[in-house]
């Protein structure tokens, strides 16, 4: 990442603002790719896929809600 000339970094926002809405739609995104490979593994009756997947959305989801709630 580059500063501009002359401007110390942040040490309170060390990524800054776009790490963290590219981690946010990361998430977003996690859950739907966790919908999909459930419903593959249901679809093809494959247990370690529809568990991995339901952790996937689990995770996700409570990542969005802690950052929501300014957990995180």
């Amino acid at each position: 990442m580059r500063y501009l000339e002359g401007a110390p970094p942040n040490p309170d926002i060390p990524y800054g603002e776009s790490m963290h809405d590219m981690l946010t739609l990361s998430m977003v995104l996690s859950i739907v790719i966790g919908i999909c490979l459930y419903v593959a593994g249901r679809h093809g009756k494959i247990l370690w896929m529809k568990v991995w997947s339901l952790g996937l959305i689990s995770l996700s989801v409570l990542y969005l809600m802690g950052d929501s709630l300014d957990v995180l």
